[in-house]
């Protein structure tokens, strides 16, 4: 018998979270077992937890090998690659890490919606380039405050966002699966036409088969010529293809992308458009943010193994 609980670790998640969960538990590491799930399972029995990341995932395979399994520690908001069924199905909870990561993802939202509107990383290249010789000379860019917003998914990071619209004197309407009670902000129940009501659509729904695609051509044309799309939620949201075609094709005006659809590969278009703020999916990578998630995966873990429960269930 193992004197120490035992978790298995999906996949690393940093040097000082990977040092904490070594030094609490008896942890097997699948990345690192070079027999992989098949060698891990024959050392299951008394692995009560499994912790991983939404990057990592837990798949039905791994659940069915773990008899003793009650429990998975997820690092990440976003819970798409985990086999959330097949846990309920055994009885196995899942947590995750939300709130902690909202304010971090909402700037950069911000970040990339003034990067795409303002050309700032244009502006930052034409200074550092030596192309910036008469004042005036750099092309005019699109005004933010006072605009319109609409945000997808007004979940924890939607109403983040949201929030920091009012700074900006804009109006802000969303677009969920249904009403929400007590908000401030007016709903419109169709995706198409809140893009064709708002300059400015953020994307902040979740991720998975459910929402794919959501953001279509349709709702791209919508959003029109002068609209800019930010995404800071997962890149399958986004019609990808169709969203190149309609920035090519002058349709749609510009796009803050923290996400891609197969990234990290990214379409050499963006890559040439001035119109199109990139980053390579960051919008918790903070220190102090990746501090605290890493804290809550520890905390929801010692919680439930001191038999309180897990302190941020998935309940969806």
């Amino acid at each position: 018998m193992l004197e120490r609980a035992a978790v298995l670790q999906v996949g690393p998640l940093g040097d000082e979270i990977d040092r904490e969960l070594q030094a609490q538990y008896e942890v097997l590491r699948l990345w690192a077992e070079p027999g992989g799930l098949e060698a891990v399972a024959r050392r299951a029995a008394g692995v009560s937890a499994v912790v991983t990341s939404v990057r990592h995932g837990c798949t039905a395979s791994i659940i069915e090998r773990l008899p003793d399994l009650r429990a998975i520690c997820s690092w990440g908001v976003g819970y798409e690659t985990i086999a959330v069924a097949a846990a309920r199905a055994r009885g196995v909870v899942v947590s995750n890490t939300p709130d902690v990561l909202d304010d971090c993802v909402a700037d950069l939202a911000w970040g990339l919606l003034i990067a795409a509107a303002r050309r700032t990383a244009v502006g930052d290249r034409y200074v550092k380039t030596g192309q910036w010789r008469t004042i005036g000379a750099f092309p005019l860019s699109t005004r933010v405050s006072g605009k319109r917003l609409g945000i997808l998914g007004l979940g924890r990071i939607g109403e983040a966002i949201a929030r920091r619209g009012s700074g900006f004197s804009m109006d802000v309407r969303y677009h969920n699966r249904r009403k929400r009670a007590g908000i401030p902000y007016r709903y419109e129940s169709s995706l198409t036409e809140l893009a064709r009501w708002a300059d400015f659509l953020v994307v902040a729904c979740e991720g998975g088969p459910a929402t794919r695609h959501l953001v279509s051509a349709e709702v791209l044309d919508a959003l029109g010529p002068e609209g800019i799309v930010v995404n800071i939620a997962r890149g399958t949201v986004i019609d990808q293809a169709a969203m190149v075609r309609a920035l090519l094709e002058g349709r749609l005006g510009g796009a803050g992308l923290d996400v891609l659809e197969n990234e990290p590969a990214v379409p050499r278009e963006l890559m040439d458009m001035d119109q199109v703020a990139l980053m390579p999916h960051v919008g918790s990578a903070t220190v102090e943010t990746r501090r605290a998630m890493g804290q809550l995966v520890l905390d929801n873990l010692a919680s439930f193994m001191a038999g309180r429960g897990l302190l941020t269930p998935i309940r969806a």
